[in-house]
């Protein structure tokens, strides 16, 4: 049976929020397994609340990507709700006049490139720099806590979408990252992990008997996220990569692509653990929007054999060689140069790999040591077998 941190405060840690006013740093996929907000959970349970924090999407999620979120009041007890997406990424001492603990409980997806972890780094500085306590309440990684996948994020590449070194599938829960930020970059928080109990390494998310709510707009299911790690590479190109459609990031095209020729071309290569197959969609938003795009959806067959950062680079270069004059690399991104592709990626060697031509194959080799030398690094900071 596994428990969440959240579980295991309500049942057993309740004491550290006594006479405390809380700062919530959440979202809607911070439940328990009936489904209990967290909130909701905790206004139960008699704890007092001083403000509500909200990531990217707000603390509603309703948010499309990318776009900034206000502040605001929450409708229901009329606390002032905080904006930590947009010009302001990390609580000011106005946000937190009126509180003594920060609680921070979000349901990641495992990949570097997710904004909740940029998120956490920002508590953590905030609690180092003010002396208010940050309890991680810890959930499980998606996608296990084994496998790790793609570039090692390079210096000089740090932004919202890579906020620490750290590879693309990184195989550590939001409570671990939180011990190797705080130690690794010095931030100094006072920080309190709330543990899990009863989840291993082994442990997808589909494993655990918990109920899976949507952890953003473009994130509803958990399939989803078995191919983010790499499909969500197409946010760097002129590639939908099928926001504005029923299915992001399980789909992928646009409207100068050949479908067919595409999903012959990948099924030829024989990835493990998926199968492509040719779709037209026709995106109600986003890039090309209201445009008939022809590409593919991946089908994922065995979880455990699919590498999706390899898919995503595969179907990057077999885009690029299908139609190589219509073909682009996005030149910046929301947060301004370098390329949106570099920073989701970590490395502009990579951009540079497929712009010359270099096989996947050999892009994916390189990045061995610096999953070897991360694999080391993160070890102190695991909490789970």
């Amino acid at each position: 049976m596994i428990r969440t941190g959240l579980e295991v405060l309500l049942t057993e840690r309740l004491h550290v929020l006594s006479g405390r006013r809380v700062g919530l740093v959440t979202q809607p996929a911070a439940v328990l397994p009936d489904l209990t907000f967290i909130y909701d959970a905790l206004v139960q349970a008699g704890v007092r609340f001083g403000a509500l924090f909200g990531p990217e999407h707000g603390f509603n999620a309703a948010a499309a990507d990318g776009l900034a979120v206000t502040d605001g009041h929450d409708p229901r007890s009329g606390l002032p709700v905080y904006s930590l997406y947009g010009q302001i990424k990390e609580p000011t001492p106005a946000m937190l006049q009126d509180v003594d603990v920060l609680v921070y409980d979000m349901q990641d997806v495992g990949v570097r490139f997710y904004t909740y972890l940029s998120t956490l780094y920002y508590l953590l500085s905030a609690s180092g720099k003010t002396g208010i306590p940050l309890i991680v309440l810890d959930r499980p990684n998606p996608l296990g806590g084994v496998l790790m996948e793609g570039a090692v994020l390079e210096s000089g590449l740090e932004s919202f979408v890579g906020i620490f070194p750290m590879p693309v599938r990184h195989g550590m829960t939001p409570g671990e990252l939180a011990l190797m930020m705080n130690a690794e970059s010095r931030l100094g928080a006072d920080l309190t992990v709330v543990p899990l109990q009863g989840w291993q390494r082994v442990m997808t998310f589909d494993q655990t008997g918990l109920p899976w709510v949507p952890t953003s707009p473009a994130i509803g299911h958990f399939v989803t996220t078995l191919v983010y790690p790499g499909t969500c590479f197409l946010e760097g190109t002129n590639l939908s990569e099928g926001r504005g459609t029923s299915l992001p990031f399980e789909q992928g095209g646009a409207p100068w692509l050949d479908g067919y020729v595409l999903a012959e071309y990948l099924n030829k290569l024989n990835l493990p653990g998926v199968r492509f197959r040719p779709v037209a969609f026709e995106p109600t938003f986003s890039k090309h929007n209201g445009k008939v795009c022809n590409g593919v959806q991946v089908h994922v067959f065995d979880q455990q054999a699919l590498r999706p950062v390899a898919l995503g680079l595969h179907l990057v270069a077999a885009a690029k060689a299908q139609a190589p004059e219509c073909f682009a690399f996005l030149p910046s991104s929301w947060e301004g140069n370098p390329p949106h592709f570099d920073l989701l990626t970590g490395s502009v060697r990579i951009r540079e790999g497929l712009q010359a031509g270099v096989p996947v194959e050999d892009l994916v080799r390189a990045f061995q040591p610096g999953l070897d030398a991360f694999a080391e690094q993160r070890k102190p900071y695991l909490l789970y077998p």
